[in-house]
């Protein structure tokens, strides 16, 4: 029946690791809808939005410049306006690429540090309290430990006259 009960602490521990990651699969998954949905909003603002300096307000064809890029071509806007416009787009999408990319290190970093670290800290207590019990379960004996310390045979020498 021993078999039976072996290991009973790792499957624990188990169980406890594959549960908990349910909680933080949740937390990751809001955090990266919710950011990816404020970032790509952000974007597309961005993308549709024209700023323009006095000089070029003051055209009356800077008011065919507005929505994409595309749109405004076809609309007809001036090109120094669509230059200016695709760098600052550029600029955006390069921006956006960056906070995805520091938003999936920063998942990375929550995800090593509440699940990977308290994950081994577990197993790490579990197993040096396994080792302690099974050591206070099976005490050396008192015959172990003499033999330990003294030689197992004695040896008498005479000395021959």
């Amino acid at each position: 029946m021993v078999w039976r009960y072996k290991n009973r602490w790792f499957r624990r521990w188990l169980v406890l690791i594959v549960f908990w990651a349910v909680p933080v699969m949740i937390v990751a998954a809001n955090e990266i809808r919710e950011q990816l949905a404020y970032d790509s909003a952000d974007l597309s603002h961005t993308l549709s939005t024209w700023s323009f300096t006095d000089t070029q307000r003051a055209q009356p064809a800077a008011q065919r410049c507005h929505g994409p890029i595309d749109e405004a071509r076809s609309a007809g806007c001036p090109q120094d306006m669509l230059a200016a416009k695709t760098a600052l787009d550029q600029q955006a999408i390069a921006q956006y690429a960056t906070r995805k990319g520091v938003l999936f290190g920063y998942l990375w970093t929550a995800f090593i540090g509440y699940w990977v670290v308290p994950a081994i800290t577990l197993f790490v207590l579990g197993a040096i309290i396994g080792v302690i019990r099974r050591s206070l379960r099976h005490p050396m004996k008192q015959n172990d430990v003499q033999s330990t310390h003294e030689p197992a045979h004695k040896t008498t020498h005479v000395a021959k006259p």
